[in-house]
């Protein structure tokens, strides 16, 4: 599974809040791992214990293995399993996810990036009544979504209860229109923000917001 710009924008942010001391969680969980990119990326940053569960088999396999191979892999497990139907052992004060976003959209003829992008497996109803079951009382999570759900994922997470505060809402260029949005509730009410980030300029490069917190990530 190929490593997406935008994945790699949302695990940077994340790591971000940690590093800033804006959140401090002792235990992370990562719905629907992939590879375990955002496991690996937060663990950089953080000694909290982070699992992960992905419901694929291969791509569970080649989490584990990525984890095992890496420097923090102390602080980091992988299950393999369906989190709608999956009794974690502890809560957790920090989730997050990437999860299969695509609805009524064409399909791929492999099953594989079907089960990884479109949300059969997955609803967003069925990831925030997730949450709502794994977080603790003060947590937060962040979520990576296409520009066209958030206003339904964010209503969604109002219905259950819980408050945004964050949002980062990503362009190509100074030319294309917002494609994805980062967010991140709580279930404490606080100030909301919302920021901006553009990956390319018009003549090509990355930003510097983009090289700033991608910095300690790309070679």
């Amino acid at each position: 599974m190929k490593v997406c710009t935008d994945s790699c924008l949302f695990g940077a942010w994340i790591a971000e809040k940690i590093e800033r001391k804006e959140i401090d969680p002792k235990r992370i969980l990562d719905i629907g791992t992939g590879t375990g990119l955002l496991s690996l990326m937060i663990a950089q940053k953080t000694s909290a214990k982070t699992d992960a569960i992905e419901i694929d088999e291969n791509s569970f396999q080649q989490t584990k293995e990525n984890f095992m191979e890496s420097q923090w892999n102390q602080n980091l497990q992988v299950f393999h399993g369906d989190i709608k139907n999956w009794i974690l052992p502890e809560k957790y004060d920090l989730i997050i996810s990437n999860p299969p976003f695509y609805e009524n959209d064409l399909r791929s003829s492999n099953q594989n990036k079907n089960k990884a992008k479109h949300h059969d497996t997955l609803t967003l109803k069925e990831l925030i009544l997730s949450i709502k079951i794994n977080l603790t009382n003060d947590g937060n999570f962040g979520v990576l979504l296409p520009f066209h759900r958030i206003q339904f994922f964010t209503n969604l997470a109002i219905q259950n209860d819980f408050f945004i505060s964050d949002e980062l809402l990503v362009k190509q260029t100074p030319n294309h229109p917002f494609f994805r949005g980062i967010l991140f509730f709580g279930k404490q009410k606080k100030s909301f923000t919302s920021k901006e980030l553009i990956i390319k300029n018009n003549e090509g490069n990355y930003t510097e917001e983009f090289n700033y917190l991608l910095k300690d990530y790309y070679l």
